[in-house]
């Protein structure tokens, strides 16, 4: 990472989640004044208390992202040069449970922040996170490139493909209004602190603190997984490029290694960790879900010049460390702080 980021206003969006908090720590380290949006965290352990992110903020708002006049207000109010559109609802289940909901959240939030922008001087660049479940996934293994169709059968799929869309069309619609956008498809991002629902890792992390068997939905299904930071380092590089030179309009963020199966996953963790995961595969009908999904991201290194840091196993190891970190007590800013100059050059980031 360059200097560009030194003393630069920063919105995000979902800045109480297992990513934002992550990214307001990096953008922090990086000289950045954050500001943020997000509803309150979920309620138990969080990222954003474990990393003790409030008080790197210039500005902390909890707002509805579906609150358009609140977004609206917040947003010129913090007057920002990049915005890094995070919050979502960002649940598969959820979406089944809620779709009206995931749909208000995903597409409707995403149309917030895009009026929110339209005229605001001095604004500069925008990232709009969606995910890797955009692709129309017939399962058949071949990765995606930038270029494949949009799709998802699932209300949460569905809906970040239609903020794909949302963008698209405000891009053309009103380019003379609006700074350079692009979307970063990522997804199955692992790291410390994420204590989400229905996940593999989070579910994981509390079947083993509890002494139970780890109950999985699809054992053999295959995803990308990579590590947070890689990810966050390819949101920033390419706000940074649309910023000063431009970048293309979307962006798959996928691991150094290909896609892993879940059985893969957690042979690697007990690896990482000496420790046996004991798991065995749910009984009966589950929610339906891709079995194979993977990215093709060679328009990223060649657009933006990123590649991941780590590959799967690495990223597997330094999952399970956060964890035992935080479960042994230790300060996890500090912790967290630390994973984050390793990944960053160290002359962008504070001492």
């Amino acid at each position: 990472m360059s200097d560009f980021w030194r003393g630069r206003r920063v919105l995000v969006t979902g800045h109480t989640g297992f990513k934002g908090s992550w990214l307001c720590r990096a953008l922090h380290l990086l000289g950045a004044s954050v500001t943020g949006i997000a509803l309150d965290p979920r309620p138990g352990p969080s990222a954003f208390a474990a990393m003790e992110v409030g008080p790197v903020l210039e500005a902390d708002h909890r707002i509805d992202i579906r609150d358009a006049a609140a977004v609206a207000q917040a947003v010129r109010g913090a007057r920002p040069e990049v915005v890094l559109h995070l919050a979502a609802q960002a649940f598969v289940g959820d979406g089944y449970r809620d779709p009206r909901g995931t749909f208000a959240t995903n597409l409707g939030g995403t149309v917030a922040v895009l009026e929110a922008m339209r005229g605001l001087a001095g604004l500069r660049a925008a990232v709009i996170v969606t995910s890797d479940k955009v692709y129309a996934n017939d399962s058949a293994g071949r990765a995606f490139t930038e270029e494949d169709r949009l799709g998802g059968i699932d209300p949460y799929s569905a809906s970040k493909a239609a903020a794909e869309l949302a963008v698209a069309s405000w891009r053309g619609s009103f380019a003379d209004e609006l700074p350079p956008i692009a979307t970063a498809r990522a997804g199955n991002v692992i790291g410390g602190g994420d204590f989400g629902t229905e996940r593999l890792v989070p579910d994981l992390v509390r079947a083993m603190v509890a002494g139970k068997t780890l109950m999985l939905r699809r054992p053999d299904a295959t995803r990308p997984f990579q590590h947070v930071l890689d990810v966050l380092r390819g949101y920033l590089t390419l706000a940074e490029r649309l910023a000063t030179g431009g970048a293309p309009a979307a962006i798959n963020l996928g691991p150094r290694d290909g896609e892993w199966s879940v059985r893969g996953l957690l042979q690697h963790w007990e690896t990482a960790t000496g420790m046996r995961v004991d798991w065995q595969a749910v009984e009966g009908p589950v929610m339906e879900e891709s079995k194979r999904l993977a990215l093709d991201s060679s328009l990223a290194g060649r657009a933006l010049g990123w590649a991941p840091l780590l590959d799967t196993p690495r990223a597997i190891a330094a999952t399970a460390s956060w964890y035992a970190a935080w479960q042994r007590g230790e300060a996890m800013a500090a912790v967290t702080d630390a994973a984050i100059r390793a990944a960053f050059a160290p002359q962008a980031v504070a001492a």
